[in-house]
């Protein structure tokens, strides 16, 4: 059933996009309402498209930034110094700094704020209309919702009380301070739990839907044919109005080219009439996805992450290792503390999709973690110069090391609350959905990586047992010149 609200404020955003000098929407093309999947708002193809088809333009003027809205000429003194080389989408560290101008990201936050509060004197209160209001990324979801993630490292990485603490320190005092300019004139003044409550909104916003905005002509040639993370830009971040309208998969359609004065999305293959125009937000695994857009997707499994802390790897050793507790924990005094590393990450270390965005090739596990490999065998030859018996040869070390990691594994996977069994049950029957079941889908791609990286340790542990079973057996020229 159509929503006539929603598609009379998707009809005003194209005709004010298509009001910009320089602006063009293909006529074969068309915003359509996908909420139904969870889509939103989403670009589709009404007829066959060819590749190589500009499909829409979006003049640089029309973006939102410091250099095209008014806040940054009503209040120069806030913006002199912006550093243009922190793009990260993501809030300082230093959260309680209050001095010193604001970086990219909170520059994008203050005018987004500004051009919002202006109503209906903002060029882009159009634009304003078909951006979200809710949203399902992770700094939004309750606890509760959370815990259906178990064990998943991702939850520590949300950073809601951080985004609080910073707005609080860099953007209320600069609204405060200048009523005047954010308000127009009889607006009502938002309190300060409204305003901190606008700002994670935007905060949001920007990171799900913004752009670094580098010119692809500055590109090295050397990296011509590689594609490039809309995050990754050194230059300047802006909200682009239509390119966010795309919604992003692993396997998509559609480019976006920055050019000197404007943005292009072309298809990079034919689009069949009836498939959407899709964009690509680079090599995430469901839960950076689902921190940072709000969504999964059973393409961008094959990116899936763990993380493993080293503390359950140790955990995982003394049980390998079966030594006294006093010598492991001398073992580690030995080490340089500043080089032993918190925790390590298993992926699949895939290739990203190629320049039609399309992925060939295996989507599996080839390879353990080296960098874990490497502390555990740091550890393991201090505690041979300790314990010579325990380690008494390479040999040994590498099957200690390997049983470690295997171990370290397994202690992961058993750590979450369910199966991959009974996820893959809750999956198959279709009865979770909404956010319960995204969160199901993340910690299943978990899972699934855990189960493949227990297996490729067994398979090495094997090979090496298969080598030494080798070396124990003299030759066939020995037993014949005895």
């Amino acid at each position: 059933m159509s929503d006539p609200v929603f598609e009379e404020r998707s009809a005003r955003f194209l005709e004010w996009f298509r009001a910009w000098p320089g602006a063009s929407f293909h006529a074969d093309i068309e915003i359509r309402d996908l909420r139904n999947t969870g889509r939103g708002r989403g670009i589709i193809a009404k007829a066959d498209i060819p590749e190589d088809t500009v499909l829409f333009t979006i003049p640089r003027a029309a973006i939102i930034n410091t250099q095209t809205s008014d806040l940054a000429k009503r209040i120069p003194e806030v913006f002199a110094t912006t550093a243009l080389d922190d793009t990260d989408g993501e809030a300082d560290d230093d959260v309680g700094e209050t001095s010193g101008p604001p970086d990219n990201w909170l520059s994008l936050i203050l005018v987004m704020i500004y051009e919002y509060l202006q109503g209906e004197r903002s060029r882009w209160q159009r634009y304003f209309d078909v951006l979200p209001t809710e949203f399902d990324t992770l700094m939004w979801w309750s606890d509760k919702e959370l815990d259906g993630l178990q064990t998943s490292a991702i939850v520590a990485k949300i950073g809601k009380d951080d985004a609080d603490s910073m707005f609080r320190a860099r953007v209320l005092p600069i609204v405060e301070k200048n009523p005047d300019v954010f308000y127009p004139e009889g607006a009502r003044r938002l309190s300060e739990d409204e305003l901190i409550l606008l700002a994670h909104r935007i905060g949001s916003t920007i990171m799900a839907y913004a752009f670094d905005l580098e010119n692809d002509e500055e590109e090295d040639q050397e990296n011509e044919d590689e594609w490039v993370e809309d995050r990754e830009g050194k230059i300047l971040m802006g909200m682009v109005p239509m390119a966010d309208i795309l919604n992003a998969d692993a396997e998509f359609n559609a480019h976006v080219n920055h050019e000197e004065d404007s943005l292009t999305v072309t298809a990079i293959r034919p689009i069949a009439a009836g498939q959407e125009i899709l964009n690509y937000y680079g090599p995430l695994g469901n839960g950076e996805l689902l921190r940072r857009y709000g969504y999964t997707s059973i393409h961008h499994a094959r990116y899936d992450v763990v993380e493993l802390s080293w503390d359950l790897v140790m955990s995982a050793l003394k049980q390998t290792l079966a030594i006294d507790d006093a010598i492991l924990g001398k073992a580690i005094t030995e080490l340089d503390p500043e080089e032993l590393e918190d925790a390590f990450v298993i992926d699949r270390d895939l290739e990203e999709p190629d320049s039609r965005g399309g992925f060939q090739g295996s989507k599996t596990l080839k390879g353990l973690p080296e960098d874990l490999r490497e502390q555990i065998n740091a550890v393991l030859k201090v505690v041979r110069k300790m314990s010579p018996e325990a380690i008494p040869d390479k040999q040994r070390r590498d099957e200690v090391c390997l049983s470690t990691m295997r171990r370290a594994f397994e202690l992961k996977l058993a750590g979450y609350p369910t199966s991959a069994e009974e996820d893959a049950k809750f999956l198959s029957s279709n009865a979770v959905a909404g956010r319960p079941g995204m969160a199901l889908f993340v910690r299943y791609g978990e899972k699934i990586l855990l189960q493949e990286a227990i297996s490729l340790a067994g398979e090495k542990i094997n090979e090496l047992m298969a080598l030494q079973g080798e070396d124990a057996q003299p030759s066939a020229k020995r037993l014949r010149t005895k």
